[in-house]
């Protein structure tokens, strides 16, 4: 049976397959949302844009239904609701494959159902994205992934294929994507029913903009976060910080903002205080003030949880706004390997709750006001350690964390950008972070990879990471340069010993000329200090290898500004893959 519904600004249709109900929307003449299964899906975290009114001539003969907006033509198989996808001028693009509902029948999401999709694939079609991958491979065919976020791999249900359409699966829930020589599946879950976005460009870049145009443009960023960033793991006080600074101004290497990392707010039970506790930083606005008059900025670590001591902790967790799992640090004490018998009790907030993001941005407020530039929003994934499938049980004020568990980073990273626009609009929001998920980008959000070694199989994984990263719509990618960890380089262990190695030398020089091209050079890493004065003198290879790698970016900086407005006025990409 067929029926036909016109919205006010869309053309909608339902047809009734079997026990499944396929809903076909044209977004635009060139994007088209289908779901199946009898019941509305939850609202999206990822989709922002509503239906325009889009003229489309529907036809149903011999148990085919055909909708045709002039640019892309889907047609619906009546018996079985496969969907298949044309250009209007009857190219194949991709036709859908089988679909199920398996209906959970215990825990807490009991009766909504684990939802699949499968897309037949051309035997030699590859499709890209999916968020950042550390395998070093660029196209998704042949791989089987359970994407659940972490530290060094984040999610984004977003594939293109070079036959130019996209596919958003719109399911925030842990999703098996798995590709074989046949093709692809989606499968989530939980889910009240399938639902994703098919997008005809033609070319990456026209996917790229149809991405962004239902789930957000990206906004300009501030001119100097294009500079050169020093940072470590991390600087244990103010004067510290200071000198390294100094360094770099005596040396006249340009450099447009320091980092500081964590603890800065003292021990672990007071664990992402949002405020300057250890003795050492006594002095923080002193410092802060020092930073600006020395014409660079700051950006300073923020987490996604909080310790038992904090003012934070003690607001949210009457309130039932923690989520009790294990996260980092796992112990109270600074000491390695962590002493499990002093428990931290950090747990991560519940960023579902727009209760919980408030008071996050009210005790934010506090470094707002001294003057803190940028915003380093770490472990937005969250870090979830000793984990247990049973975590993914517990309540979040969104319904349970495994219902929407891959947009957490989302809504974190949002949450602050969206209160930050709306307490002032003096200066553009900069914020660097470790998870991502769809739609991320219309925050502006810099994603890194995650503490990745310090290796040259590791730093070549970078690469297609950022590539695949860029065509999910998501253009602000970067690394630690260097890497992360870098301890086997060291002498014995020796801490910073490594700056004298020939092999992290290389290394490092060329991790940091790929910096140069990346949309945020940021040197960062832990056991081998990156401050370049530390790597010799000028007339020494290295140094000079380093600074010139700096001073080309500032060579650079007028073209990549301009690319910035083209990324956000035209939907423009800073790392390009050829495909």
């Amino acid at each position: 049976m067929k029926r036909f519904f016109l919205l006010a600004l869309c053309a909608f249709w339902s047809l009734e397959i079997l026990a499944s109900e396929v809903k076909v929307v044209f977004y635009s003449p060139d994007i088209v949302r289908v779901t199946k299964g009898g019941e509305s899906p939850q609202s999206s975290y990822a989709i922002i844009m509503a239906p325009q009114e889009t003229d489309v001539k529907v036809k149903s003969s011999s148990g085919r239904t055909t909708y045709d907006s002039g640019v892309l033509r889907v047609v619906v198989d009546e018996k079985t609701g496969a969907v298949s996808y044309y250009t209007s001028k009857g190219k194949l693009l991709v036709k859908e494959g089988g679909y199920s509902f398996i209906e959970r029948l215990e825990g807490v999401d009991k009766g909504s159902s684990v939802v699949k999709q499968e897309f037949a694939l051309g035997s030699d079609e590859p499709v890209y994205g999916l968020g950042i991958l550390q395998d070093g491979k660029l196209s998704l065919r042949g791989k089987h992934i359970r994407m659940i976020q972490g530290n060094t791999e984040d999610f984004i249900p977003v594939v293109q294929s070079v036959k130019g359409y996209g596919v958003i699966w719109d399911n925030p829930s842990p999703t098996v994507f798995d590709s074989n020589s046949e093709g692809m599946s989606f499968e989530s879950e939980v889910g009240k029913c399938i639902d994703y976005y098919f997008i005809y460009g033609g070319n990456a870049d026209k996917v790229i903009a149809g991405i962004r145009q239902l789930t957000g443009k990206v906004p300009m960023l501030p001119l100097w976060s294009y500079g050169f960033m020093q940072s470590r793991e991390r600087y244990k006080s103010s004067s510290e910080l200071l000198g390294v600074l100094d360094s770099y101004r005596d040396a006249g290497i340009p450099i447009d903002c320091m980092v500081q990392d964590w603890q800065y707010w003292g021990s672990n039970y007071l664990w992402n205080a949002m405020e300057f506790l250890n003795e050492n930083f006594a002095d923080a606005q002193k410092m802060i003030d020092r930073v600006h008059d020395s014409n660079a900025h700051l950006m300073i670590s923020i987490w996604s949880s909080f310790g038992p001591e904090t003012k934070q902790y003690r607001e949210m967790k009457p309130k039932g706004l923690l989520l009790p799992f294990q996260t980092w640090p796992q112990s109270g004490l600074s000491f390695w390997p962590p002493r499990m018998d002093y428990p931290s009790h950090v747990e991560p907030y519940d960023v579902f709750s727009s209760e919980a993001r408030d008071i996050y941005w009210k005790h934010l407020l506090r470094l707002d006001k001294m003057g803190i530039d940028a915003w380093w929003m770490d472990s937005t994934e969250p870090d979830h350690l000793s984990y247990k499938e049973s975590d993914l049980e517990l309540p979040t004020a969104a319904g349970s964390f495994r219902s929407v568990r891959n947009a957490y980073p989302l809504l974190g990273v949002e949450g602050v950008y969206e209160h930050q626009r709306a307490h002032t609009s003096d200066r553009r929001v900069c914020i660097l972070t470790r998870s991502a998920y769809t739609g991320q980008q219309r925050t502006g959000a810099n994603v890194w990879s995650g503490d990745v070694q310090s290796t040259w199989e590791s730093f070549r994984h970078q690469v297609p990471a950022g590539l695949g990263f860029a065509l999910t719509g998501n253009p602000n990618f970067n690394t630690d340069l260097g890497g992360f960890f870098a301890n086997p380089y060291n002498d014995r262990g020796v801490f910073g010993s490594a700056v004298h190695n020939p092999k992290f030398q290389e290394l490092y020089v060329r991790w940091m000329q790929y910096g140069i091209f990346s949309p945020m050079m940021r040197s960062h890493g832990t056991e081998v200090p990156r401050e370049i004065t530390l790597y010799g003198k000028p007339g020494d290879v290295v140094y000079d290898a380093l600074v010139g790698a700096v001073k080309m970016r500032y060579s650079l900086l007028p073209y990549i500004y301009s690319t910035a407005w083209k990324v956000s006025s035209h939907d423009g990409t800073f790392q390009r893959a050829l495909v």
